[in-house]
């Protein structure tokens, strides 16, 4: 059942990046094999100009081992993951980094770091992560927000999310992006309060979100498959038609993008949105398809501007 399909960066992504100037990135605590592999992926294409942020020395011997000539790059010295980044995030927030790329720091801590009022990251919205899905051999993109950072999102927070995600796609090309809220059913019950908080969000952004169409509550198939909104009678431009799913809570977008990996062999990229630049979230677990993925939507966020 597992896909064997090889994963792809997609083709018409890394060349839109690659129009872009490198992006000048934080690497945070990039004393790691993977974390300097992650680093010098996205430079060799030309998408970014990393700053290596952590111990001096590890960083030498790690990039002797998978040899990579850092001669010349700009090496910043931290005591621990912490220190890292703090001065990754720092570098970022003082305007002498465009992006950030998470290395070998715990998600909590970086986001931490982020947010730390003496970064000077913090525009007043909320961080909030987004997955650009997209599969072998198509060009279509599906967002799932949030799927990484937020657990229990509130409805403010998942207005941010919804706002972020919108930003993003419109920053990828698409000029008013189609935003399904998940649920269970169309209907909002009380017994499903995820039903109750898509409907109330769908109403707010009518009044305030300009440059997107949102509808909620949909259940996954009628949010993704026209015949299957047909069949329910359901008459909106979103159904069946969805760029952005904004998932209840983290454990329903977390499964849906896990399933579309093992499943169907997507490249999940990674993003957290709502600070001062892009923050690049990477996994061990991710192939180097979906991190040059996530530095090219990285070098497109960044000129965005």
């Amino acid at each position: 059942m597992l896909s064997t399909l090889p994963f792809e960066c997609p083709p018409a992504l890394l060349e839109r990046a690659t129009k872009k100037p490198a992006v000048v990135t934080a690497v945070a605590n990039a004393g790691t094999e993977l974390a300097l592999e992650s680093a010098k992926l996205a430079a060799d294409a030309g998408l970014i100009m990393p700053i290596l942020v952590g111990k001096k020395d590890d960083i030498a011997a790690t990039a002797g081992a998978i040899g990579w000539d850092i001669d010349g790059l700009r090496i910043v010295d931290a005591a621990d993951e912490a220190d890292a980044a703090a001065k990754a995030a720092r570098l970022a927030g003082g305007g002498e980094a465009g992006a950030l790329m998470k290395g070998h720091v715990h998600t909590d801590q970086f986001l931490t770091a982020i947010l730390d009022r003496s970064s000077g990251l913090r525009t007043g919205r909320r961080l909030t992560h987004v997955f650009h899905m997209t599969v072998p051999e198509s060009e279509k993109m599906l967002l799932i927000t949030d799927a990484a950072v937020n657990i229990a999102p509130d409805l403010e927070t998942k207005f941010e999310a919804i706002r972020n995600a919108v930003t993003l796609a419109q920053a990828l090309g698409t000029a008013e992006p189609r935003v399904a809220i998940l649920s269970g059913s169309e209907e909002p019950s009380e017994r499903m309060p995820s039903s109750v908080d898509a409907a109330t969000l769908a109403a707010r952004a009518a009044s305030e979100l300009t440059g997107a169409l949102v509808h909620g509550p949909l259940a996954f198939d009628n949010a993704v498959s026209v015949e299957a909104a047909r069949i329910k009678g359901i008459d909106h431009p979103v159904a069946g038609n969805a760029d952005i799913l904004l998932a209840p809570n983290i454990e329903t977008g977390n499964a849906l993008f896990k399933m579309m990996v093992y499943f169907m062999s997507a490249c999940a990229a990674g993003i957290v949105m709502g600070a001062k630049v892009p923050a690049i979230l990477t996994s061990r677990a991710d192939p180097p398809e979906a991190r040059l993925a996530a530095a090219a939507i990285a070098a497109i966020l960044a000129d965005a501007d």
